[in-house]
């Protein structure tokens, strides 16, 4: 016989949001002993509420500042340390509004940085994730410069001595990162006449050795000791293999798999629609691996709220990231003994296995969903045959 859990009776105003609190978080997944303590933190908070004289509705952002001052003095941080769930969900719930953030100096700068964000978000179709990861670079660069009105003279030799300045302090992948930021701002300030030339013109490229060697694609062998590491006797190996599927097979992208959704798979047409870079979205066919898969995970997927098809191991039942994806080929290849790699390493797997199997250029971009063929034409060289069939014979004779 299980151990019964101690569920506390909520007093004071907040007391008419108890039940919907242990309704929010037991859909999310958590335990009841967590349900529980969350519960009494929301009675601690209530109590003191019912003592100072304070209706629930006139709890505020300074009041909750005012708690945890009060607590602190008495030497009490249970709440301090572990109160996030009870005010998140009182904010969701519409009885406390969210920090005001304190207005940055320099309000020029954010309200361009604003701007900026919305140009991404709205006209070029970049997703929030990548937006967050612009803003650094972004503030690197107009650092020291008085908002809208200090760009009027901006010059090509500005961007380059800011290039020349912060290129050699990064790997060849952050500098072409850099670029690639600091030709979307300058488009942008362009656009919206803050500049008088379009300078991401004089933006030039980072010189690097990718293009050169053959793709990186994993052989059969390695395929099928990562694709096997995966203990389907639990919920978690289940997960993971139709992860690592999806990724060798249709060669999708980390935050495309995170991206997923329950009703993005099409059981009776086979297949799985994909929301892809720049607001893109493709149907592609689902195989009778991936569709057991999924199915054999779906079985054993927590019920919850949430309509990721992929979910967190561990409370709160929400979807997985980007990252998360990463780190489940990063665990896989642990247990298979391969060296450690990224997510895309399977996408670039996919395609030289589409190649081999006599795929065409124009099928495997379709698949991966290139804009550009130029992108999809580094798989040419997979082909070792064929290209040694290319090869001229080295001046000289052979030595």
């Amino acid at each position: 016989m299980g151990r019964a859990i101690w569920m506390p009776v909520v007093s004071g105003p907040l007391a008419p949001y108890a039940s919907a609190l242990e309704h929010w978080l037991t859909s999310r997944g958590y335990a009841r002993g967590t349900i529980g303590h969350k519960l009494w933190q929301l009675d601690q908070l209530s109590c003191w509420l019912e003592r100072q004289g304070i209706t629930a509705v006139e709890l505020t952002p300074e009041r909750v500042d005012e708690f945890l001052r009060a607590r602190r003095a008495a030497g009490r941080v249970s709440f301090v340390t572990g109160g996030e769930l009870p005010l998140g969900y009182l904010v969701e719930a519409g009885l406390l509004s969210s920090p005001t953030p304190v207005a940055a100096e320099g309000g020029p700068l954010e309200e361009l940085l604003a701007g900026y964000r919305s140009y991404l978000l709205c006209e070029r179709g970049v997703r929030e994730q990548t937006v967050v990861r612009y803003e650094p670079d972004v503030r690197l660069f107009l650092a020291g410069r008085d908002g809208p009105s200090g760009l009027g003279q901006l010059s090509a030799s500005d961007v380059s001595s800011f290039l020349a300045r912060e290129c050699p302090r990064r790997s060849i992948a952050g500098a072409r990162h850099l670029v690639k930021v600091l030709r979307s701002l300058l488009r942008y300030l362009h656009l919206a006449g803050l500049i008088p030339a379009p300078l991401q013109w004089a933006v030039p490229a980072v010189a690097d050795l990718r293009g050169r060697s053959l793709p990186r694609g994993l052989d059969s062998t390695a395929l099928a000791r990562l694709l096997g590491s995966c203990d389907r006797r639990r919920t978690i190996g289940r997960r993971d293999a139709a992860i690592l599927l999806l990724l060798a097979r249709l060669g999708l992208r980390a935050s495309e798999v995170a991206g997923l959704r329950l009703d993005d798979v099409d059981w009776r047409a086979a297949e799985v629609l994909i929301r892809g870079k720049g607001g893109r979205s493709d149907r592609l066919p689902l195989s009778a691996e991936i569709g057991e898969a999924l199915v054999s995970y779906l079985r054993r997927r927590p019920r919850c709220e949430s309509r990721a098809l992929f979910l967190r191991t561990s409370a709160p039942r929400e979807a997985i990231g980007r990252s998360a994806v990463s780190m489940v080929v990063r665990a896989a290849c642990a247990r298979a003994g391969l060296p450690p790699m990224c997510a895309h390493r399977l996408r670039h797997t996919a395609a030289t296995q589409m190649m081999r199997g006599g795929a065409s250029l124009k099928e495997i971009g379709e698949v991966l969903r290139h804009s550009q063929v130029q992108t999809t034409a580094i798989y040419a060289r997979v082909d070792r045959e064929a290209l040694r069939a290319l090869a001229q014979p080295w001046p000289g004779g052979a030595t």
